[in-house]
């Protein structure tokens, strides 16, 4: 057996379902329940009643009782013979009769058999079957006529559908929202006509017109922005001055009975008080609402793809459309010729004359004038039945049902902007709009992106104000006030209150969009845009144009780079981190555009995967100074658009896959900073076409494949930096110790064996990384002559004694020896004052080996390790970068206990 908790799902289905069957339907269901009961009426009268009454029509031949003699009885008499009339002997002849009519000399059982002979033989087929008929057909009926409801392919997506029809009439968002499209469209609306009215030349007012117009003007106002539906006239009805009405008509009837009234005046407030009573109306949503509004646009977004990608709902309701119709017409071709075989009297010729003595039988049938009345009210209710069928045909014939659009809030301001839809989803909303077309305006809500846009607009603003932004705001190393906001929807309306915000970074805003509030930020110097392609209103762009100095943008396709980024004139550093070379052969230009707008470009920093230089940047030649590229391993072939860019000082190309030395670098007079890192650099034989960079001062070879360094190096006269890390040098060339100027020598991560010892020419040398080589000693001359030096890193080598001669280097603030074959150290360490701070690197057990005296000197740390006054006493270096003294013996145990 069901229980009720059972059964109640059940009910809440069919009574939700009843929101898609329009008129018809319904009127077909209630046809197809009157045919149930008139089948079901005529099965239990034929089960209870159905019989035929038969008597004989020629009589046989019987025994002769008249006074003429026996008679035999093969003998028959003729139909119209009376029977002889037996007159008892008892009885006077002068009375009557009992007895009248023909005597059959037939029993009671005789009759009961040939009755039910008769009523098998005699009685055609429609008067037998013609209830159970009936009631199997309209079984079918009532199983066809609800079977899209009802169909796999089909109901899991109509109770999903009404599931999200359910959430979207119950939230309070939708309500809000239709009010405020109607309230909108009012104001609009009086916005027009009060402009009209300025236009229109004066004229004398008439009286007959005097009280009607204001009250027509309402009217139509009502009928236009859609509030005489009794959804929005709760919401909208306020901005009219009037209640609100129960439904259209008693608006119409209110308004022309009022028109009628020529005398009557009927007040109206002035526009004026309408926007002073529309912030009052304006309802806030919670927390809890507001969240469930969002999840319910991204549910009706996801249920939106899902069910237009297919029309199976249609073809479904258009299938049993035509199965109905056909049905209907098969049954009334073959039941109305049954009407005539109908009929009261019956004749039967059994061939049972030897058990009954008679060949022919009139037969009467009980129910045969009952059950011709309700075969005739059964094909009225079917051909009704019919005719909806076929209306429903021609509906769906007629009617673009797999399209639907919104034409009644296409008037509407706030919601034109709904999009049309298709297939199963257009399918049930037409459904839908013969039940009640304002379920489909509500649903509507959750569509716009209008709507959506509002509903984010005032989440942002509750969750994310002024004071929140103010306390995620931090300052960074440079003293910059910056702000980070992450995978928000739109940027929050209280970001452009914060005056003082000088870099604002943006990652994954879905839709970012620049107001002329942007005015308000004041100090906004750096703009940095990740995965966020923003837009901007030309009343911010003036503002941007003119204060904004640094933009970085980071990218998946050049098509999401905002086109407003190459009119920022006032821009001093671009930085693009994307794909930018379009598809194409090597002729082709990058798809970022031209940058001739950008006349004030200081630094641009390009993160790609190019193929060649781009000939666009020649248009920022003037004012470039800096050009930084990061190929990500891409080859870059062309890089003739280089000789063009004169005014370039900085120059860095990584990951290029570059193999030799551009030829192009000739034409770069001014150049100061040559980085070529991360490439496959073998040999370095062009360093001698380089001697003109007279303003050459840094170069950086680091991470490349150069087996030797060539004695040409000597012509870089200007050289200070020298960066041939991670190489594979197995010798440094005496050339190399001629570069008078060279502070920074880092050749760390090579095959050196030993330190040349004109090293000691070196003697403006600051800063010298040794690490990671083959190096069993140092020169002497090391120690003895480059006195300037303040870093000394050759760790991880092979050394097996420091020279005493290390005292001499009193400027030596960072000395790191760990991972060599030192057993012991000299106590001379103890003269460096500059290793006082924590500067010396070693291990702990090797530490131990000074004397007690020398170890507490170097283990003397000042406490405020990270005042502002010891910062800048230690010159910061790539290759050896500070720590705290903690941190440092705290990495000297470590490394000891491996």
């Amino acid at each position: 057996m069901f229980s009720l908790s059972e059964l109640a799902p059940l009910n809440q289905h069919q009574g939700r379902c009843k929101l898609l069957k329009p008129w018809w339907e319904v009127f077909m269901d209630y046809l197809v329940v009157l045919m149930l009961m008139v089948s079901v009426l005529a099965c239990t009268e034929q089960l209870s009643r159905d019989r035929v009454v038969c008597i004989p029509m020629d009589p046989v031949t019987s025994a002769n009782t008249s006074n003429n003699g026996p008679s035999t009885r093969g003998q028959a008499l003729t139909p119209s013979s009376k029977p002889p009339t037996h007159v008892p002997h008892n009885v006077s002849p002068k009375l009557p009769s009992v007895g009248r009519g023909r005597r059959t000399h037939l029993a009671h059982q005789q009759y009961v058999y040939i009755s039910q002979v008769c009523y098998h033989e005699a009685l055609p087929l429609c008067s037998r079957f013609f209830p159970y008929m009936a009631m199997l057909q309209s079984l079918v009926l009532v199983a066809s006529g609800s079977f899209w409801l009802h169909f796999p392919h089909t109901s899991a997506r109509i109770e999903h559908f009404l599931a999200i029809l359910a959430k979207c009439c119950e939230s309070p968002w939708t309500s809000q929202a239709l009010s405020h499209a109607a309230r909108q469209d009012s104001i609009r609306e009086k916005e027009v006509v009060s402009v009209v009215e300025e236009r229109r030349p004066p004229q004398p007012p008439l009286p007959s017109a005097s009280s009607s117009h204001p009250v027509t003007l309402a009217r139509r106002t009502s009928r236009d922005s859609g509030t005489d539906s009794p959804l929005l006239e709760r919401s909208g009805g306020a901005s009219f001055g009037c209640p609100p009405s129960p439904c259209p008509s008693t608006l119409s009837c209110n308004s022309a009975l009022s028109s009628t009234s020529r005398g009557s005046q009927v007040p109206f407030p002035s526009s004026s008080h309408v926007m002073d009573d529309r912030p009052r109306q304006v309802m806030s949503l919670g927390k809890s609402d507001g969240e469930q509004a969002r999840a319910l646009f991204e549910r009706v977004r996801k249920f939106r793809s899902h069910s237009e990608s297919s029309d199976v709902i249609y073809k479904v309701y258009l299938a049993q459309t035509v199965l109905k119709l056909l049905m209907v017409t098969l049954i009334l071709s073959y039941s109305i010729p049954l009407l005539s075989s109908l009929s009261f009297t019956h004749t039967c010729h059994p061939e049972e004359t030897d058990l009954v003595g008679y060949d022919t039988f009139e037969c009467i049938h009980v129910l045969s004038s009952l059950l011709r009345k309700l075969l005739m009210a059964y094909l009225s209710l079917l051909g009704l039945y019919g005719i909806l069928n076929f209306y429903t045909f021609s509906w769906i014939l007629h009617s673009s049902l797999r399209q639907y659009s919104f034409h009644s809030l296409k008037d509407l301001g706030s919601l034109r902007d709904v999009p049309d839809l298709r297939n199963d989803l257009a399918f049930l909303l037409h459904m839908l709009d013969q039940y009640d077309p304002l379920l489909a305006q509500r649903l509507s809500v959750f569509m716009s992106p209008v709507s959506e846009s509002r509903l984010l607009g005032e989440s942002l603003e509750r969750r994310w104000g002024e004071e929140k932004l103010r306390a995620m705001t931090s300052v960074d190393a440079e003293g910059f006030s910056r702000l980070q906001l992450v995978a928000l929807p739109r940027l929050p309306p209280a970001l452009f209150t914060l005056s003082q915000l000088q870099v604002l970074q943006l990652e994954l805003i879905a839709d970012a969009r620049f107001t002329e509030q942007v005015s308000k930020m004041t100090s906004l110097r750096e703009l940095h845009l990740y995965h966020c392609t923003a837009a901007v209103d030309p009343g911010a762009l003036r503002v941007l144009q003119e204060h904004l100095e640094v933009l970085q943008l980071t990218f998946t396709q050049a098509s999401e780079i905002p086109g407003w980024v190459l009119s920022l004139r006032s821009l001093h550093q671009l930085h693009l981190s994307g794909r930018l070379s379009s598809d194409g052969g090597l002729g082709r230009g990058w798809a970022l555009g031209s940058l001739r707008q950008l006349r004030h470009l200081r630094v641009l920093v390009i993160r790609g995967m190019l193929q060649r230089i781009p000939g666009e940047l020649c248009e920022v030649a003037g004012s470039l100074a800096r050009l930084e590229i990061y190929n990500e391993g891409a080859r870059l072939l062309v890089l003739t658009g280089l000789k063009r860019m004169v005014g370039l000082t900085e120059l860095l190309l990584q990951d290029c896959r570059l193999e030799r030395l551009p030829s192009a670098l000739l034409a770069l007079g001014n150049l100061r900073t040559l980085d070529l890192q991360h490439n496959n650099l073998r040999t370095l034989e062009e360093l001698l076409g380089l001697a003109h960079l007279r303003r050459l001062s840094c170069l950086r070879l680091a991470y490349n494949r150069v087996l030797a360094l060539p004695a040409s190096v000597g012509v870089l006269r200007g050289l200070e930096l020298l960066d041939l890390s991670n190489n594979q040098l197995q010798s440094l060339p005496p050339a190399l110790f001629t570069l008078r100027r060279l502070r920074r020598l880092l050749v760390a991560g090579n095959l050196l064996e030993e330190l040349p010892a004109e090293v000691k020419a070196l003697q403006l040398l600051t800063e010298l990384d040794l690490s990671g080589n083959r190096l069993d000693s140092l020169p002497t001359q090391l120690f003895s002559s480059c006195l300037e030096l303040h870093i000394l890193n050759v760790a991880r080598n092979s050394l097996s004694s420091l020279p005493r001669g290390i005292s001499a280097l009193g400027r030596l603030c960072r000395l790191d020896l760990r991972s060599n074959s030192l057993e012991e150290l000299p106590a001379e360490l103890g003269c460096c004052t500059g290793l006082h701070r924590g500067g010396l690197l070693v291990e702990d057990w090797l530490f131990l080996s000074l004397p007690t005296q020398v170890r507490d000197l170097l283990s003397r740390s000042c406490a405020p390790s990270g005042t502002p006054s010891e910062d800048h006493s230690r010159p910061d270096s790539d290759s050896f970068p500070y720590f705290c003294p903690t941190q440092w013996s705290f990495s000297s145990a470590l490394e000891s206990q491996i």
